[in-house]
């Protein structure tokens, strides 16, 4: 019988990807969402989780479930066995954490406790977390390894990662029969080969390649919009970008290592490669065959200059390693974008 996982934030990016990763791995996914970061669809299911039910001709068990509501989070445990728990949900924009730092707080850091005791009341005791390369803030060093020092975050996003990761370190430490993977992403882009999942902010964007791709689908769609959109680009950032499926093979990497009694590990999901915003702008120029306008603007408040993995341990240990290129990345990123310029809301794209 297939291994039951829970996955929390399993309708928005990244969760809807790796669900896709464990239903082919032969895991037998229950996912649950509050909507923050995902689209409703029919029937009272997520419209990304609706997708890929059809993609892979199978069935999914949904749950709208906010991790703050504790009752139904323990209803949900008492019903299922779960082997492990993959733990994606938690807001997650760099800007809006420094705009809104006290809901950051109470959101992502009682969610987290939460699930935690109740995964301890009910003898689950296998986690994967989705952290973040924020939590080691400015780097010391680069490429960032493992080792690099952590706790020094240039926002409340990060610290909330940073927070959690030493929750769960701290929990490993004093429960021995616990086990948990850390993962920390560097810039996840890119989308299902399919083009029937990908990244739907709710809103304008928070990241470059996500705006980016928006608008100049938005604009393939309606020809008398024109081609005259100019983004407001800061040139010094370079980032570590890697494919969201990449990324969502690392945690099916990550399950594997859990059944090793591994404790708690961390490890950098990256490419080890760093890219100048130009050159993303114009790798998307080039998927995409649309010329894309910017004028230069100051680095937004909680960013950092230069960011990008060594991602030796992750081969090592966990036998993973990135496999698609930057083309790759945004070719996929603009076929899901152009085949739904207005996201999950345009229904099944044919």
């Amino acid at each position: 019988m297939a291994e039951k996982v829970l996955v929390t934030g399993g309708a928005g990016y990244i969760g809807s990807h790796c669900v896709v990763e464990l239903i082919e791995a032969g895991y037998q996914p229950v996912v649950v969402d509050n909507y923050s970061n995902a689209v409703r669809g029919e029937g009272n299911v997520a419209e990304s989780i609706r997708r890929i039910e059809k993609l892979l001709n199978t069935s999914i068990e949904f749950h709208e479930l906010d991790l703050l509501d504790r009752p139904a989070l323990e209803k949900l445990f008492k019903k299922h066995s779960f082997s492990a728990v993959m733990h994606f949900a938690g807001l997650k924009a760099v800007g809006e954490s420094v705009e809104q730092p006290l809901r950051y707080y109470r959101v992502n850091l009682t969610a987290s406790m939460n699930l935690v005791e109740v995964m301890q009341a009910h003898n689950v005791h296998n986690l994967v977390f989705s952290s973040s390369a924020t939590v080691y803030g400015d780097p010391q060093h680069l490429p960032i390894d493992e080792r690099h020092p952590v706790g020094a975050c240039t926002n409340p996003y990060g610290k909330t990662k940073y927070f959690i990761e030493e929750m769960i370190k701290d929990h490993c430490k004093s429960e021995k029969d616990w086990n948990a993977v850390l993962l920390r992403y560097f810039n996840p882009i890119g989308a299902h080969s399919s083009g029937q999942i990908g990244e739907d902010p709710q809103g304008i964007p928070n990241n470059l390649m996500p705006y980016v791709a928006q608008v100049k689908a938005r604009q393939h769609l309606q020809d008398s919009v024109g081609n005259d959109a100019t983004f407001s680009l800061s040139v010094v950032g370079v980032r570590d970008y890697i494919h969201v499926v990449d990324l969502a093979k690392g945690h099916i990497a990550a399950l594997k290592k859990l059944k090793v009694n591994c404790g708690c590990q961390v490890y950098n999901l990256g490419t080890g490669k760093g890219y100048s915003v130009l050159q993303m702008v114009k790798a998307m120029e080039k998927a995409s065959g649309k010329e894309i306008k910017y004028k230069i603007a100051p680095r937004r408040e909680g960013d950092i200059a230069s960011c990008y993995a060594d991602p030796t341990l992750a081969e090592k240990e966990l036998g993973w390693t990135a496999a698609f290129d930057l083309e790759r990345m945004c070719e996929d990123l603009w076929r899901w974008q152009s085949m739904n310029p207005t996201g999950f809301t345009n229904g099944v794209p044919s």
